[in-house]
């Protein structure tokens, strides 16, 4: 039986542009369906050196282009998360790897899953959400579409989940 509420983690490196953007349109199709008593989410790095840090401006502002508050602190991935998340989403292929290796034994690797398993509207040779860091603004458009696309699967997959 699922715990309520479910709680998802959004994963990526420094957890300020990929993971708090999963975790700030995820929340927002939350609450668009009224499910903030049933859902909860949230956002970790695979890294240290963001700790502490605010949404970088220009994802933050990419969002709020489309409606979307942004919210959220950085913080980093530990093995505590394995027990305290249902599901945990890894943005690319080295989060997906930085996770898993907090799990030897795999106990908690079927929780572990790449975040494009979830996008409809992509190749389905793409594995990863590409960091926009380094990019510019076109770059944060791209991955707020591709993280739009797949929390709408998402939501479904934990509607089902819930019932």
């Amino acid at each position: 039986m699922p715990r309520t509420p479910f709680n998802v983690l959004f994963v990526c490196l420094g957890n300020i542009c990929r993971s708090p953007a999963g975790e700030n349109i995820f929340r927002h199709l939350v609450e668009s369906a009224e499910l903030e008593s049933k859902i909860h989410t949230d956002s970790a790095g695979t890294h240290d050196y963001q700790i502490g840090n605010a949404p970088d401006r220009r994802m933050k502002k990419t969002l709020q282009n489309r409606g979307i508050p942004s919210s959220g602190t950085a913080r980093q991935f530990t093995e505590d998360d394995f027990l305290n998340y249902d599901l945990i989403l890894t943005m690319d292929t080295d989060n997906y790897r930085h996770v898993t290796a907090l799990d030897p034994d795999g106990s908690h690797r079927d929780k572990v899953i790449r975040f494009t398993d979830f996008c409809d509207d992509l190749d389905h040779q793409v594995t990863d959400v590409p960091d926009p860091y380094y990019g510019n603004g076109e770059g944060f458009e791209k991955v707020a579409d591709m993280i739009e696309d797949g929390c709408q699967q998402l939501l479904a997959h934990v509607r089902k989940e819930l019932s």
